[in-house]
């Protein structure tokens, strides 16, 4: 029951934190917009897609690794191992982070004019050093969450969150003050991140310090006494054996990121636009529609990072039953969340965009929204059916889904934006999260042998989300006029989450199984039971 308290009670410490943090990330965004343009976030941007390719390239594999190896170890019952495990990824990340680092200052101006964006070079160098102080912390925070502990990465992000908002904003103001160019304030901007992610690092390393590894250990006995302790090679070998797949799967979206920002400008100049618009629609459109795009899927990856180490935990103990409630379950709650926030998303895109950005931004940037929103359910799908099929060991399934569907956005986008014009690119991503998410659910079907009921996981909650975007579209027309836009949209989100709610009880989308699961699980069971609101 520990293991399991812990697992909600850090996905929702991590739910919580993600939110601030993108929260935190909009209100950068917004000021930095505000300051620098559509041009200068178009360079800014563009240098932070090279450095979200080097940090997928260099952690996102090795930590999910770790976390795996120290919740296999901790299963076992073997603590000596998981010390060795520390720092043999200490050791490794350190390097890594070390040689990205040199390859992204050294190589600066090539990447940019890879992407066809030359003016970036000077803020990919500026953003470079984050990419060293990421690796150190990743370790880390794998190690915590191998002990399902979400609390140091939870403070750690929320550090390098308000270390980009508060140093980086501040930095952007005073070179600007001083008339240097708009390529120089972006760049001074990123220094923000290196700093925050810097500080989130040093916190880091003080919980490690006083961390009490042997009050979490204590959960498990032993399983086999003649348990051989690895060195640090064949450690080194298991966690490049598991992490090489996870990276390719990770990297190739951010990979693909990098070649559509090409695509982007030279087929919006086909469609008729000059080079200057073609980089002021990219800026506009990854500085409002991706951030926004980017918000729900926070909510799932708390999910994700929780359920990795329960499941391989789970399966070490060879409790298949236990798994594949949890496997269900998180699919189950995934689709939960991530309905809803795709349907209003669209239907309230205009609105959300007016809340932050100035009307001329607004009007260039709800189009490209409403056609990128649909997609936060996919996204959000494939986050989870990657980690189920990471912790079950199958990490280099999801590599496939991921070619297939890099595949049919480059295509997608290289043919529809000649056509579709700033919509062609949402529209390219939309077919790619589709294409992912099937090869996805064909895998964790057969392989796991965990098949979601499409009416519970997929119709219901679709309904209630129809609803819900119903409810939300109605009450901000009626009440704009009135009300004002601020008033009139926070009335219309908030009456489409209670019609949402209220759909989702009547229509019974839970089971007793998902409520059993969670913190104070029964007395919701009794309740929702009373009032026929469960099955």
């Amino acid at each position: 029951m520990s293991s399991q308290k812990r697992f909600f009670s850090g996905m929702m410490l991590l739910t919580l934190s993600n939110v601030v943090i993108k929260a935190v990330g909009l209100l950068f965004k917004i000021p930095l917009t505000n300051l620098i343009g559509e041009t200068g976030m178009g360079y800014f941007n563009a240098a932070y897609t090279i450095y979200a390719w080097f940090y997928m390239l260099t952690t996102a594999g090795l930590s999910v690794a770790v976390s795996m190896i120290v919740s296999k170890y901790r299963a076992r019952g073997n603590t000596t191992q998981i010390k060795v495990v520390l720092r043999t990824v200490l050791i490794l990340f350190f390097a890594i982070g070390l040689i990205g680092t040199l390859a992204m200052v050294f190589g600066a101006q090539t990447l940019a004019n890879l992407i066809r964006v030359p003016e970036a070079a000077i803020c990919i160098m500026a953003i470079a050093p984050s990419l060293f102080f990421s690796c150190l912390a990743s370790s880390l925070r794998g190690y915590f969450q191998g002990y399902q502990v979400m609390f140091p990465t939870a403070v750690s992000q929320i550090m390098e969150a308000c270390g980009k908002l508060f140093i980086g904003i501040s930095i952007a103001k005073y070179t600007l003050s001083l008339g240097m160019e708009i390529s120089e304030v972006a760049a001074c901007a990123l220094l923000g991140i290196a700093v925050g992610i810097a500080a989130g690092f040093l916190f880091l390393c003080f919980t490690k310090f006083f961390f009490n590894e042997n009050k979490y250990n204590s959960e498990y006995t032993k399983l086999d006494d003649n348990d051989k302790i690895l060195g640090y090679s064949k450690i080194a070998a298991m966690l490049i054996k598991i992490a090489v797949p996870i990276t390719i799967s990770s990297s190739v979206m951010s990979l693909t990121n990098i070649f559509d920002t090409l695509i982007m400008t030279d087929r919006l100049m086909a469609y008729g636009y000059t080079n200057a618009e073609a980089i002021k629609i990219y800026g506009n459109y990854t500085s409002l529609a991706m951030p926004m795009f980017n918000l729900p899927p926070v909510l799932i990856y708390s999910i994700t990072y929780s359920v990795v180490p329960l499941i391989t935990a789970a399966v070490t103990r060879r409790e298949d039953d236990v798994a594949k409630r949890y496997m269900h379950s998180s699919i189950k709650l995934t689709s939960l969340i991530a309905m809803p926030c795709a349907i209003g998303l669209s239907v309230l895109s205009y609105q959300i965009l007016a809340l932050f950005f100035d009307k001329h931004l607004v009007d260039n940037g709800a189009g490209m929204l409403t056609s990128l929103a649909p997609s936060v359910f996919f996204v959000c799908i494939l986050a989870i059916t990657n980690a189920i099929l990471q912790a079950n060991g199958y990490e280099k399934k999801p590599i496939v889904s991921m070619l297939a569907g890099s595949a049919v956005k480059l295509v997608s986008s290289y043919m529809l934006i000649p056509v579709l014009g700033r919509y062609g690119s949402p529209v390219g991503t939309l077919l790619c999260y589709v294409t992912i998410v099937i090869l996805n659910m064909y895998y964790v079907a057969k392989y796991t042998k965990v098949i979601p009921n499409v009416c519970d996981v997929y119709l219901k909650p679709l309904a209630s989300g129809a609803l819900c975007g119903i409810a939300a579209m109605v009450t901000s027309h009626a009440l704009s006029g009135t009300l004002g836009l601020t008033l009139s949209t926070v009335t219309a989100i908030f009456s489409a989450v209670i019609v949402y709610f209220a759909s989702i009880l009547i229509m019974r989308c839970l089971t007793k199984d998902d409520i059993m699961i969670l913190p104070k699980g029964e007395k919701m069971y009794a309740l929702l039971k009373k009032i026929k609101a469960v099955k």
